[in-house]
C-alpha cells in the first residue's frame, strides 16, 4: 500500500527509528553475552597455540568477515602479538606466500564454508602452520580442520530481515578482542609497551617523552651563584622568564631555588634587594628531577609539590637543565 509518507520520501517516525536502533543494540549485546559460557578449553588451546608461535599470527577472511579479520589483526599487533591480515581471496593468487610453517592462522567465516578459505586451508595445513577458526557452525568444514575452534554462533542477526551480518560480525569481533587481551595479559604487555606501538598518540607522548626532550638548556637555564644578591636573582628570573632561578654552589650543584613566590614573600618583609644575599631568602633542598626521567614524572612532582618549575640535575646534583610547566604543555605531555 502506498502511503502519503512513502510518496513524499519522508523518513520513518523518530519513535520507530529509536525502537529499531535499541532492538539492534539489544540483539548484539545478547549475542556477545552468549559467548561468555562458551569460552572453554578451545579458547585456552588457541591462546596456547599463539603463545607458542615462533612466527606471526595471520588473520584471514572474506567479505564482512574479512573486515573483522583485519580489525582482529590490528588489535593483536597493537597489544603485543605480531599479526597481519591476508585476504583469503588474494591468498590463492600469490599472497599465500606470506604464510610460513611457523605461523598461526586465524580463519574467520560465520558459515565455516567460505570457498576462498577452504581452498587455501589444505595448503596452510600441509606446510605445518596451525589453524584457529572463528565460525558460527561447529560442524562446518572449516571448524573440522581447526586445531582450535571458537564458536561465534548467534541466535539471530540484528538485521530485521535476519540477513545482513550484524550480530554475527559483532560476536566474531568480540571473540577476537577477548583473544587479544588474554594474550596481552599472558605476555605481561604493559602501558609502556602499548605506548611504543602508539608513539603518535597521547599515551605515546606521555609515556615516551623524557625530561631531556623538553627541558631548557645552556643559556636558557636560569641560575645564579650562591654569592649573588637578591637583586641579581630577580634580574635572572626576569631575563630567563621561568618564574624561578636555581642557586648554585662553586661546583655547580643546586643549593636551592628562588621563585616568584619567594620574591613576593621577601618584599612583604621589606628586605633590601641590593644588600640581601640570595642564600638568605632562597628555598633550600628543592625538588629536582633527572634528565632521563619521564616527563610525566615531572608533572607528578609539580602537582604534588604545588610548583610549576623544576631544576634538572645530574647524578651529582649539578644543574644541567630547567623545566617549566609550560614546556610540558607545549610538548603535549599535559
Amino acid at each position: 500500500m502506498i502511503t502519503a509518507a512513502s510518496r513524499t520520501n519522508q523518513p520513518p517516525a523518530a519513535a520507530g527509528a529509536l525502537k529499531l536502533a535499541r532492538k539492534v543494540l539489544s540483539i548484539e549485546a545478547e549475542a556477545v553475552a552468549a559467548l561468555i559460557p562458551r569460552l572453554d578449553g578451545q579458547f585456552l588451546k588457541a591462546i596456547e597455540l599463539i603463545l607458542n608461535c615462533h612466527g606471526r599470527v595471520v588473520v584471514s577472511g572474506v567479505g564482512k568477515s574479512g573486515h573483522v579479520a583485519r580489525k582482529i589483526a590490528s588489535t593483536m599487533a597493537s597489544t603485543g602479538t605480531p599479526a597481519f591480515f591476508v585476504s583469503a581471496a588474494e591468498a590463492s593468487h600469490g599472497d599465500l606466500g606470506m604464510i610460513t610453517r611457523d605461523d598461526v592462522v586465524i580463519a574467520v567465516s560465520y558459515s565455516g564454508e567460505s570457498a576462498e578459505l577452504l581452498t587455501i586451508i589444505p595448503l596452510i595445513k600441509r606446510q605445518g602452520a596451525k589453524l584457529i577458526t572463528i565460525t558460527g557452525n561447529s560442524q562446518s568444514t572449516l571448524a573440522g580442520q581447526a586445531d582450535a575452534h571458537l564458536d561465534a554462533r548467534v541466535a539471530q542477526e540484528a538485521c530485521p530481515l535476519n540477513l545482513a551480518p550484524t550480530a554475527s560480525t559483532t560476536a566474531a569481533l568480540a571473540l577476537g578482542d577477548a583473544l587479544a587481551i588474554a594474550l596481552l595479559d599472558a605476555r605481561g604487555f604493559g602501558a609502556e609497551d602499548f605506548a611504543r606501538s602508539h608513539p603518535g598518540g597521547d599515551l605515546g607522548r606521555k609515556l615516551l617523552t623524557l625530561v631531556s626532550d623538553v627541558m631548557r638548556r645552556g643559556e636558557d637555564m636560569p641560575f645564579v651563584a650562591e654569592t649573588a644578591t637578591l637583586a641579581q636573582a630577580v634580574l635572572e628570573i626576569s631575563k630567563k622568564r621561568m618564574g624561578m632561578t636555581a642557586v648554585l654552589d662553586a661546583e655547580g650543584r643546586v643549593m636551592g631555588v628562588f621563585t616568584d613566590g619567594d620574591l613576593r614573600r621577601s618584599l612583604e618583609r621589606n628586605i633590601g634587594l641590593n644588600d640581601t644575599p640570595i642564600t638568605a631568602v632562597m628555598t633550600r633542598n628543592p625538588h629536582t628531577i633527572s634528565a632521563d626521567a619521564l616527563a610525566v614524572e615531572a608533572v607528578e612532582i609539580m602537582e604534588s609539590c604545588k610548583t610549576t618549575q623544576l631544576p634538572v640535575v645530574d647524578a651529582d646534583n649539578r644543574l644541567i637543565g630547567a623545566l617549566n610547566i609550560h614546556d610540558l604543555f607545549r610538548a603535549k605531555v599535559i
